[in-house]
């Protein structure tokens, strides 16, 4: 399995995750020109994708998607209340598909378990994939660490995981009051410790690389939040931590390809 973090951020969000003859937009908060730009840009023809799977309403994470999906006949894939919050922007979709949130599909050569997350939208959701070889983790926007999300994203190969403010820079940062509390909130952000500790919770064997996303760019800095989590996790593993990269707003992060593993490790994610 591989992925990219196209872009994540206030601005716009969007993963590609490809899996043999399978690729997927996950998210497509950006417009579609853009969408296609940053596709270009590691090699990527939109003419390949397979689908766009959307974690929730809000306009960055689904922007550019029902423009994606007539453009190049793409099923997207919601469940209702992402559909029902986003029906403005998601209108006239070639095809919509819905699921679940708890209950896995499998789509090609994909096994896809969307799972609840604590964000002020109707029905957020992050994912699991998996194929034969491998899982990857993607969460970038809860307000808290739950026993269902750690449980979910225990035993992943590959991890997508919000880290999203400094605390301090939110708190003095030019936020009105009601905006820094909605991000404070248990339905908001995690906070560069907070993703740091969270990662360290899930550290394993075979956990081969972490991606910090949903940087604010108003209240977090790229450095800052690498070194928290970096010294943080390598703390806790003694200098053997998991590769960690940054997401960007403006730019596609790292091309990540995930080694395969066991099939018992597999079952694990």
């Amino acid at each position: 399995m591989q992925f990219c973090v196209l872009g994540s951020g206030s601005r716009g969000n969007a993963t590609y995750v490809r899996s043999g003859e399978t690729s997927l937009l996950v998210d497509a908060g950006f417009s579609g020109v853009e969408i296609e730009r940053r596709l270009a840009a590691i090699d990527v023809p939109p003419e390949s994708l397979s689908a766009i799977v959307l974690t929730h309403e809000h306009g960055d994470h689904i922007k550019g998607a029902a423009i994606l999906a007539r453009k190049y006949q793409l099923p997207v894939y919601t469940n209702i209340g992402t559909l029902a919050g986003g029906k403005k922007v998601l209108k006239k979709l070639p095809s919509w598909n819905e699921f679940s949130t708890g209950a896995s599909f499998d789509f090609g050569g994909l096994n896809i378990h969307p799972f609840a997350i604590s964000h002020d939208t109707i029905d957020p959701v992050g994912f699991i994939f998996t194929d034969s070889s491998s899982s990857l983790g993607y969460c970038t926007d809860t307000g808290m660490v739950t026993r269902l999300l750690s449980h979910r994203l225990s035993g992943c190969n590959g991890l997508v995981i919000e880290c999203n403010h400094d605390p301090v820079m939110l708190q003095n940062g030019p936020y009105p009051p009601h905006l820094k509390q909605r991000v404070f909130s248990k339905q908001g952000h995690l906070a560069n410790e907070d993703a740091a500790h969270f990662i360290c919770s899930l550290l394993h064997a075979d956990l081969q690389h972490v991606v910090l996303a949903h940087l604010s760019e108003t209240n977090n800095d790229p450095t800052l939040a690498y070194e928290t989590v970096t010294s943080i996790v390598q703390e806790k593993t003694n200098g053997k931590s998991p590769e960690i990269s940054l997401s960007w707003q403006d730019r596609p992060g790292d091309f990540v390809s995930l080694q395969a593993c066991s099939a018992r490790e597999v079952m694990a994610g």
